[in-house]
């Protein structure tokens, strides 16, 4: 509408110019004289204006007349595309004024006005290389994916122009969510450029989430094979791949090559806990006692997990607690500022019934960073204590609205797994979960859990009968159910305070 408006604005403007210049022209007194050839010219103002202006217009024209000459006198010499070559040029100078401006309107967001502009200069070049494409790109700007579908479709006839029209599809089923015609597109277009960077992530990903490990690992291998990916990270990757292919295949029952491929990702990247947990397990289901010790200890090394604590103690599943402290004594001495460190060592001296030693070994975590199973072990430490139960179920009570603590969170769009998974399970994104604390979140409940640490203490007769207490479970934190079932108390005395504090 602003457009028009302007427009017409500069049209009435020059129409006013004009007629002001005609004006100022007749009224204008004197005139020109031309003297040629004996003869004598005499012109008004206007009249000399005018025959400037056809004077310049046949210049013009026999400007056109010579090279229209030129090209007749050379088709006349042999030259047997001559006269089709000063019309060509013509229509050329056109097609490419359209195509340019074709590109302007695409990179401007005017789908429609790059549509048009793309078939006039289809009418002038036909070029269909250059054209369709556009067309293609504004018909999806402008939300036409029927014609959009249709130039890619026309794009596939032409060698040339086949890779565009099978990635033009291919995104286009992704966006519609067909996965399988997706993946199927993406290797076509795998195999015409597999140097593309695009293609090569988009058929990993897609691999991936059909479970297609085998093809992955292929595809994975391309990428470093052409520089798209750095050789460290192929690795990481490659045992990510060789990992899930043995989930897949334990889940089938064939426990050997389960175990083949579970020790190939251990070796390909060590510090891949899920690998190194899988692997340790296949040694100790084959009594390989020590090469499972081993696995272990070297991605404790890494990062210490619960999962390589938990596998770490299936190697001896019958020892007393006393002969496991021992065991874990060399594991233990790794990383031994860990936050895991620190926490495995209480679990244990808990349960060799060793109370002060397990509060020595959390140290100030329950203050300095406290979360779900930190508490829960000082609940546990104060009941091996004899702390009264007012005690023990303000700590619970106070791990009930904590933060869970460290999760498998993805790196791009911070979703929250229960287990690992090669790929996100929201956003799809391949090998981008870490074992990290997620983003504080401010719990809130309508239940009014954030409340409960502020009324413990209102039901005194409560607070004294022998109620069953949660006790952590396998990673020692209490499930939501088992603490919310632990009644309200009384808050504790200054006194009991203090003793917690120490």
């Amino acid at each position: 509408m602003l457009w028009s408006i302007i427009k017409i604005a500069v049209f009435v403007a020059l129409v006013a110019g004009a007629s002001f210049a005609a004006i100022y022209l007749l009224e204008l007194e004197g005139g020109v004289r031309i003297v040629m050839a004996g003869q004598e010219f005499n012109l008004t103002p206007l009249t000399a204006a005018i025959a400037l202006i056809l004077l310049m217009v046949a210049i013009w024209l026999l400007l056109k007349l010579a090279s229209l000459l030129i090209a007749v006198l050379r088709f006349i010499n042999g030259d047997e595309t001559a006269i089709s070559r000063y019309f060509d040029r013509n229509r050329q100078e056109k097609g490419y004024r359209a195509l340019s401006e074709g590109l302007m309107a695409l990179a401007s967001g005017e789908g429609n006005v790059a549509m048009a502009k793309a078939n006039r200069a289809e009418r002038y070049l036909r070029k269909p290389a250059l054209t369709n494409l556009i067309t293609a790109q504004a018909a999806e700007m402008a939300g036409d994916r029927r014609q959009a579908e249709e130039v890619y479709k026309r794009l596939l006839a032409n060698e040339k122009t086949r890779f565009v029209g099978v990635r033009g599809i291919m995104r286009q089923k992704l966006s519609d969510g067909d996965t399988d015609t997706a993946l199927k597109l993406a290797q076509t277009a795998f195999a015409l450029k597999p140097r593309h960077e695009e293609v090569q992530d988009t058929l990993l990903k897609l691999q991936a989430q059909k479970h297609d490990w085998s093809g992955a690992r292929d595809t994975l291998r391309a990428k470093l094979k052409y520089g798209s990916l750095p050789r460290d990270v192929h690795k990481r990757r490659d045992a990510v791949l060789a990992l899930s292919e043995a989930q897949d295949i334990l889940d089938e029952g064939k426990d050997i090559d389960a175990k083949e491929q579970a020790i190939e990702a251990n070796r390909l990247s060590p510090d891949l806990i899920p690998a190194a947990v899988m692997a340790a397990r296949s040694y100790i289901r084959t009594d390989s006692k020590r090469y499972a010790s081993r696995v272990i200890r070297k991605a404790w090394e890494a990062q210490p997990h619960p999962d390589l604590a938990a596998a770490f103690a299936e190697i001896e599943p019958g020892e007393t607690p006393q002969d496991r402290l021992k065991r874990f004594g060399k594991l233990l001495k790794i990383n031994p500022d860990h936050r895991e460190t620190k926490l495995v060592e209480a679990e244990l001296h808990i349960a060799a019934e060793d109370f002060p030693a397990a509060r020595r070994a959390l140290g100030t975590l329950a203050e300095d960073d406290p979360d779900a199973r930190t508490l829960t072990l000082m609940a546990a430490i104060e009941r091996g204590e004899g702390s009264s139960d007012a005690v023990v179920k303000g700590w619970l009570t106070r791990a009930l609205a904590a933060p869970r603590g460290p999760q498998w969170v993805c790196d791009n769009c911070h979703h929250i797994h229960a287990q690992w998974v090669p790929a996100c399970e929201n956003c799809q994104s391949f090998d981008t979960l870490t074992w990290r604390s997620p983003p504080a979140a401010t719990v809130s409940s309508s239940t009014g859990v954030e409340m409960l640490p502020l009324i413990v203490g209102s039901l005194d007769d409560r607070s004294r009968e022998d109620t069953p207490h949660p006790a952590p479970d396998a990673t020692g934190t209490p499930s939501d159910t088992e603490i919310a079932d632990a009644e309200i108390v009384e808050d504790p005395t200054p006194e009991e305070d203090r003793k917690a504090a120490n």
